[in-house]
């Protein structure tokens, strides 16, 4: 395969990523949400850690928030480099499709969220209580580096209280599924899941 097919793959899931990013940052104010069906909601919430929400300085208690965030988006870049060489090597070395397609999605994911932490604390308005602006004049609401990834798809398919038969959870509140997440989870999710599911034709 040439590079030309998964450029473009990048590129769109890029596009898509950013589009909606920049349409939630911009026409919601943080924590707003709207019912689309009983089980998806688009609702707005901002991540200034990994995964699950989770900060390294929740890890890692003796480093502050700020060198967390600093230290995380570091490792970002670092990260997506290497996936990055990895990619053009498998393509350089006429690797399988399967394989092409499954790195072109995790980069491209995790390209889209580095995006949000590098620039968009400078691209952005705060979003608490209002709806962000596009290149305030003011400045945006954070440093280059420390800006927090957009997160906005949400599907609360099921909640309620577990049966008391079950064993250490019955009886117990359970909601299923809470985590909010982007187009850019989506495409690393699916990447790693294609090299899980498919790792035999992925690397024949």
């Amino acid at each position: 395969m040439s590079l030309k097919k998964p450029i473009i793959l990048i590129i769109l899931i890029l596009l898509l990523d950013q589009v909606s990013k920049i349409y939630i940052k911009t026409h919601f104010s943080l924590n707003e949400d709207i019912e689309v069906f009983s089980w998806f909601k688009i609702a707005f919430v901002e991540n200034d850690g990994m995964a699950w929400g989770t900060k390294l300085s929740d890890v890692f208690p003796f480093i502050s928030d700020s060198k967390a965030k600093l230290i995380l988006t570091l490792f970002r870049i670092i990260a997506v480099t290497g996936i990055g060489f990895w990619l053009y090597n498998v393509i350089n070395n006429k690797k399988s499709k399967t394989l092409i397609f499954a790195i072109s999605m995790i980069f491209a994911g995790a390209l889209g969220n580095i995006l949000d932490s590098v620039f968009y604390g400078r691209l952005f308005s705060d979003s608490l209580g209002e709806v962000a602006t596009f290149l305030p004049k003011e400045g945006g609401y954070a440093p280059v580096f420390y800006g927090k990834v957009v997160d906005m798809l949400h599907f609360p398919i099921w909640s309620g209280i577990l049966p008391e038969g079950l064993p250490i959870i019955g009886g117990k509140y359970f909601s299923f599924f809470d985590p909010v997440f982007n187009l850019a989870d989506v495409a690393i999710s699916s990447g790693i899941g294609i090299l899980l599911f498919f790792n035999k034709r992925a690397f024949k």
